[in-house]
């Protein structure tokens, strides 16, 4: 199938991009973000899990939470593109929920083709959350090794970085030699906290480990095993991924503009001077390279398949790459102030950090984008 023009960026994605951007700006802005998940400084205190159900619940409504959930189990089944688009609004206003990590569930099940994985799809286009509990104590994801385990239909071991635990209603748990299971949410409530996450605008999202119960999960595998569902969902993972930090690093570069603007240096505006204007130049350049690399990898998940992991490699590893110079230049570029609780940037920065690492970081994808292409 040939790839359309302008990557399958038509009517439908521009209309729900602006309808994001502006229920985001409108209902979230970033004021109302610092207050909610960074209003104590204190460095020694507690993980919370800080988001708001209010407007969660009118994300819902709207039908966003189910754009990727296939047509066949209730949902809306829009391309991969349109669900960028939504992810990228979510990532410039830092959002602090469970959508991404709802969305990566929903494309795994997605993957799996079976019945019991539609009866799950179903429930979240109904308006339920789920994560992922794919990865093991060394961080992978795309291997046999896993540390929970199955046993006569009840799953026991422990699970490492798992996003959003205490927000999701279905946890998609991948046992060892085994397909996936949907274990209910609930159980995350007693999980204990493996280590402290960042207090990011997706909210600490520490590691967990599983209850010591045992705990009973509903099938989701069809064909192949877990590691296959997974493995095919990969492109989409990434490029909705790689969305995100476009998103947050588009908001932290035109802060930075807008600083520079007004912070005035030896009688002039910040942004007068070439040491600060031509790397911000160099920011814009990377989030736009960055960018038409993810709808590309979003365009080629929707119609060239064959070709989609190649792209989705390139699209995160660009993304990572924005993701951290944009970091790095908005922190340095708001000077002293940039290094204080009460200005927006750590937020971004931070929730930028944690996406470069999810999913391998930039080095980890061209590792894998040579071997495609070398063998």
């Amino acid at each position: 199938m040939s790839m359309p023009r302008i990557s399958g960026f038509g009517a439908e994605e521009l209309m729900l991009r602006d309808a994001a951007r502006k229920f985001f700006r409108t209902n979230f802005p970033t004021d109302r973000l610092h207050r909610l998940v960074a209003g104590d400084p204190e460095p020694n205190r507690s993980p919370e899990c800080l988001w708001d159900r209010d407007l969660w619940a009118q994300l819902t409504e709207l039908g966003w939470t189910a754009l990727a959930v296939p047509e066949r189990a209730g949902g809306i089944g829009m391309s991969c593109v349109a669900v960028a688009a939504l992810v990228e609004e979510a990532g410039r206003a830092a959002f602090p929920s469970p959508l991404l990590a709802t969305i990566h569930a929903t494309y795994v099940l997605d993957a799996c083709a079976s019945a019991d994985a539609d009866t799950t799809l179903a429930e979240i286009g109904a308006g339920a959350t789920a994560t992922l509990v794919i990865t093991n104590d060394r961080g992978g994801w795309n291997d046999e090794v896993a540390g929970v385990r199955e046993c006569d239909g009840r799953l026991d071991g422990s699970a490492f970085y798992v996003q959003d635990a205490a927000k999701a209603d279905l946890l998609v748990v991948k046992a060892r030699g085994a397909r996936l299971r949907a274990v209910p949410g609930a159980r995350a409530s007693r999980w204990r906290d493996h280590h402290r996450g960042f207090d990011c605008g997706s909210d600490p999202r520490p590691g967990a480990y599983p209850p010591r119960e045992r705990t009973r999960g509903q099938g989701t595998g069809g064909t192949g095993t877990a590691l296959a569902a997974i493995t095919k969902a990969e492109p989409a993972l990434f490029s909705v991924l790689a969305a995100d930090m476009c998103g947050a690093a588009e908001w932290q570069l035109q802060a930075t503009v807008e600083y520079a603007k007004v912070r005035q240096q030896f009688e002039h505006a910040l942004g007068f001077f070439q040491a600060v204007k031509h790397p911000l130049v160099n920011v814009m350049i990377q989030i736009d390279q960055a960018r038409s690399h993810v709808y590309n990898a979003a365009c080629t998940v929707d119609h060239q398949p064959a070709n989609a992991a190649r792209a989705a490699h390139m699209a995160k590893a660009a993304a990572s790459d924005a993701a951290a110079y944009a970091s790095s230049r908005s922190v340095q570029f708001h000077g002293g102030i940039g290094f204080t609780w009460e200005c927006f940037v750590h937020l971004y920065f931070k929730r930028q950090l944690h996406n470069q690492m999810l999913f391998g970081d930039a080095g980890y994808h061209r590792g894998r984008l040579a071997a495609l292409l070398l063998g």
